[in-house]
């Protein structure tokens, strides 16, 4: 490989638009979790398809590693460039295209985030609901399979693409799906780039499916006196049927964490966070069953929260729990797990959790998208302390070994990068072989962000 040609042919085809400043080069190489800075030797910063697939020719000529970057907000690095190589940073990809609100969809290129493309789709009755939390790039949140708060009732980035356009490691240009709500046409290709975390090709325009805004919307907070009540709760409100859009669990450790963060005054209890859509009858006879539920298993009166600033302070509070149990430990990094169970599964992965940390003297707050099965232990450790790294990567396998024996996974929604790639074997068997051939029938060469995701190559 020849970096030093591959930056030369770039900077003839993007000038100022490709950069080796070291700031930038940091920037593209940091990780928002514990993983260590691991810089790409060059940022670029295309404008459209045909300069994706510029870069991409070039890069592959000289057999040069090529990384997507959408806003840095991924947690197992996926995004970091593990071998060097060329960041294609999709910063100025950003345009909504084309909003469709008679087929509820839109098409969009990867750089417009989640909170800009509502912005734009404010004006039409329309919203785009996968909300990981973080701002993500729309690409970013394809390419890890993202998914969030929502997901309980909208489903993931996994239900949300109809389609896309892609830029392979040959520099080819292909599209996948069509506009159409359905299609037995062949193999699933919309599938397989989703979630591929730019393994198999960079991501240039999706297409979105849209739902439209609901008449009412309710957002609630309720105490509970036990983790195993407020989880027992969401148990029966799931399996029951009940259409939550949102269902949010902080244990005691993260409300004690957002009270300090954000200045809330929440019981330092666990708590549910919840969201009801619907018409205004329907959320309130929502609400009045969920209510019942909570009830019988100690649930305290419900803070409701109906005027939209009051909804958006509730939420930003729940996304912003992971900087404030950060704030909890000044100087801490994260180990930050995501292990997801079959709902009935549920109970027993938490409390089985909560106790192997007391045991093993971590500090570790649990919160996640309980509706889902999915929550997360945020791992505080001093990564001066060996010892304590040690126990907290102990513990983080032991998390996920808990969750496959119950019929679970590694990841509900952040993904595999490098932090869950040593899970894969364990719970793919040999279909995880079979990934490889596949990402090696696309990428022979191996450019596109190597070292993540599949069995490890050359």
């Amino acid at each position: 490989m020849s970096t030093d040609q591959v930056i030369a042919e770039l900077t003839a085809l993007l000038g100022q638009r490709i950069t080796q400043s070291p700031s930038e080069l940091e920037l593209h190489g940091a990780s928002e979790t514990h993983f260590p800075l691991m810089p790409p030797d060059a940022v670029v910063y295309p404008r459209d398809t045909n300069e994706v697939a510029e870069i991409v020719k070039i890069s592959a000529r000289h057999r040069c590693p090529v990384v997507g970057w959408g806003t840095g907000t991924s947690l197992e690095g996926q995004a970091q460039a593990l071998r060097g190589g060329i960041c294609v940073d999709f910063r100025d990809m950003n345009r909504v295209l084309q909003v469709r609100p008679a087929d509820l969809n839109v098409s969009v290129q990867p750089g417009v985030t989640r909170e800009a493309l509502n912005d734009e789709l404010r004006a039409t009755g329309l919203f785009f609901p996968v909300d990981p939390g973080a701002n993500a790039s729309l690409g970013g949140m394809a390419s890890t399979r993202a998914s969030g708060t929502t997901a309980v009732r909208y489903g993931t980035m996994r239900d949300a693409v109809l389609g896309l356009e892609v830029v392979t490691a040959k520099g080819e240009i292909i599209r996948t799906g069509t506009l159409a709500r359905k299609s037995s046409a062949g193999y699933d290709l919309t599938g397989l780039f989703v979630g591929a975390e730019g393994t198999l090709g960079l991501i240039t325009e999706l297409t979105l499916r849209l739902h439209g805004q609901p008449e009412a919307i309710a957002s609630a907070v309720c105490a509970f006196d036990t983790v195993a009540d407020a989880v027992a709760t969401t148990m029966e409100a799931i399996q029951m049927g009940l259409p939550i859009a949102r269902i949010e669990l902080m244990d005691t450790d993260s409300v004690s964490a957002v009270n300090t963060h954000s200045g809330s005054a929440l019981p330092v209890k666990p708590h549910l966070l919840l969201e009801f859509h619907g018409s205004d009858s329907a959320v309130a006879e929502q609400s009045a069953f969920f209510g019942e539920i909570a009830e019988a298993y100690n649930g305290a009166e419900f803070q409701w929260a109906t005027k939209t600033e009051d909804r958006t302070a509730l939420w930003a509070m729940r996304h912003n729990a992971y900087h404030a149990i950060l704030h909890a430990r000044p100087g801490a990094r994260a180990i930050v797990t995501d292990i997801c169970v079959p709902i009935s599964k549920l109970a027993e992965a938490i409390d089985e959790t909560r106790k192997d940390l007391a045991d093993a003297q971590l500090m570790g707050p649990i919160l996640g998208h309980v509706g889902d099965g999915n929550f997360h232990a945020i791992l505080l450790i001093d990564e001066k302390d060996p010892d304590e790294v040690a126990r907290a990567n102990a513990a983080s396998q032991r998390m996920v070994e808990r969750a496959l024996a119950l019929g679970g996974t590694s990841t509900g929604e952040h993904g595999v990068g490098l932090g869950k790639l040593g899970y894969m074997q364990a719970e793919h068997g040999d279909a995880w072989a079979m990934m490889g051939a596949v990402k090696r029938a696309l990428d022979p060469d191996n450019i596109m962000n190597p070292g993540k995701l599949v069995p490890p190559t050359n």
